[in-house]
């Protein structure tokens, strides 16, 4: 498979709704998920061939391939990539593990606030020997809690430093409010008033486009054609609720095709490094009555967005050490699954095509973070079905968006006393 990159540059303000069960407030999301930006892909080319999907399904062609296939393209969630203060465009986009934490007082990252740091490491140091892991704020000692956002990083500008400094990204919201239509006398109707929540514009005169960004991963023989496709149509796409009312207007930017590179193993050594490290450092309390880490490598599977998991016909939050072999097809007795930091949600959606609501799901929240270890003689097998996981997701839908995954992110390394 290739990858294409998307930058989608928010022309009018977009309704990305988030209907919450059995409420009746419309909320909009915090970024553009995969299936909203699918769904807009295929509605444009529905447009142009001028048949439906019912006609397109059989002897499509190419929107067969990317749409109906056993292997159909993974649309990815597109999260805000700007900065306002001072402004920024970040070359990509994370969301932070739910095991980071910061500071009550002032949460954020350093200099303006007292710093972000991850517990993955500690909290798993001080329970295999047998302590508890309560850390407070390392600049100024006040209690800390879980820092979720999304993030990035630029490379410092003084150049005789190797570091990054991070940047949190949240997009910013306001509410319109709307008057309904009588449709028979096309006046406003009386006690019909409603407001949607959407995100917020690129302001030209103030020259900061909101950029979003997002990947999509296509199969070799039809990757030029789909960014051929997106490049003419660059302004065509809506996105969203209410187009017809002139929301959802975005220009979207497709990347030329790449092939698809992986440092998997390289972040896998990281972590186990500094784990190692670390573990040896707790050796001060005492010894522990087995050495987990002997002989095996750890490595991390990071939600990089919203998952639907199911074990035994049941909604999970849990990816167990049987869920795994199952995705990558490796049959290994010596997976462990250490740790699970993970929380649920429900979501929804709009059904275009059939114009009907989708079914309610119980989500894993993305940022859930799961630690696994498997035998050293292993992990070559293991790190190449992994670098596959990374590119096609972990549970239901993953071609919308759902499932992403990430194997050692960085910020695992952060540690408390080098919070950034």
């Amino acid at each position: 498979m290739k990858r294409i990159n998307l930058e989608i540059k928010a022309v009018s303000p977009l309704a990305i709704g988030r209907q919450k069960p059995g409420g009746s407030v419309s909320e909009a999301d915090e970024y553009i998920s995969g299936t909203v930006i699918r769904g807009a892909i295929a509605s444009q080319i529905l447009q142009q061939s001028g048949r439906s999907s019912e006609d397109l399904s059989q002897n499509g062609g190419d929107f067969q391939q990317l749409f109906l296939s056993d292997r159909p393209a993974i649309f990815q969630n597109a999260y805000l990539a700007t900065v306002d203060d001072p402004y920024i465009l970040l070359p990509e986009v994370s969301v932070l593990p739910s095991t980071a934490l910061s500071s009550k007082n002032r949460a954020g990252f350093k200099p303006k606030y007292n710093g972000v740091f991850d517990s993955l490491i500690d909290s798993f140091c001080a329970e295999s020997y047998g302590r508890l892991y309560d850390p407070n704020c390392p600049t100024d000692g006040s209690l800390v809690h879980a820092f979720a956002s999304f993030y990035g990083k630029v490379k410092s500008r003084n150049e005789n430093k190797n570091e990054h400094q991070y940047f949190k990204t949240s997009t910013n919201n306001r509410l319109l409010t709307r008057v309904g239509i009588n449709r028979r006398r096309s006046v406003s109707e009386e006690q019909i008033l409603y407001s949607i929540e959407v995100l917020n514009e690129s302001q030209e005169y103030k020259n900061k486009p909101i950029i979003y960004r997002s990947s999509i991963f296509v199969d070799d023989n039809i990757a030029n054609s789909l960014q051929n496709f997106i490049q003419v149509n660059t302004s065509n796409f809506r996105l969203g609720g209410s187009a017809s009312r002139g929301l959802g207007n975005t220009k979207i930017t497709a990347s030329e095709p790449i092939e698809l590179e992986s440092n998997l193993v390289n972040r896998v050594n990281r972590f186990n490094k500094k784990l190692k490290k670390r573990w040896n450092e707790w050796q001060v309390f005492g010894n522990v009555n087995e050495d987990i880490l002997s002989n095996r490598k750890c490595f991390t599977l990071d939600l990089q967005s919203d998952a639907i998991l199911t074990e035994q016909w049941m909604r999970t939050t849990i990816i167990s050490a049987e869920m795994l072999k199952k995705f990558t097809d490796i049959q290994d007795s010596s997976l462990k699954l250490h740790v699970t930091n993970s929380s649920y949600d429900y979501r929804s959606g709009w059904n275009a095509a059939w114009g009907l609501m989708k079914d309610v799901e119980m989500v894993t929240n993305k940022g859930a973070v799961y630690l696994f270890s498997v035998s050293s003689d292993r992990f070559e097998e293991w790190a190449k079905a992994l670098e596959d996981l990374e590119i096609r997701g972990v549970g239901d839908r993953t071609s919308e968006g759902f499932g992403q995954v990430q194997i050692c992110n960085d910020f695992h390394l952060v540690l408390r006393e080098e919070a950034v």
